[in-house]
């Protein structure tokens, strides 16, 4: 089972990734253009062109996980940076959790194709 503590390492890829890489291909995004260890326990996201689609690897000690979401209607509220050569960006672990559960991270308000309800 899956459990993230407070003291997470979230860790956001800013460019737009290769939706079709798996756990080679992201492992090799991670140490070769974040520049990270991926055995160091964090999170890593990546997000296709259109924010749609979402991939998570996390080491767990004894191997990888690959994630993964497809968002039926609707995109991430995917974070930015000022600095424009910025690769990555750190999220606080409960960013993490707004930005899967459909909460604009802006403002912190559900985005208008959120309905939990449904």
């Amino acid at each position: 089972m899956l459990s993230f503590s407070g003291s997470l390492r979230v860790f956001v890829a800013l460019e737009h990734g290769d939706m079709r890489k798996g756990f080679n291909g992201l492992e090799a995004l991670v140490s070769d253009h974040l520049k990270e260890s991926v055995q160091s326990g964090a999170l890593f996201l990546f997000s296709n062109r259109k924010r749609t689609r979402l991939k998570v690897l996390y080491w767990d000690g004894s191997g990888l996980w690959v994630l993964s979401k497809r968002l039926e209607e609707g995109r991430f509220s995917w974070p930015s940076s000022t600095n424009p050569k910025a690769v990555k960006l750190r999220l606080r672990p409960e960013a993490f959790a707004m930005l899967c559960d459909g909460v604009e991270l802006k403002g912190a308000k559900f985005l208008p194709w959120y309905d939990r309800d449904r």
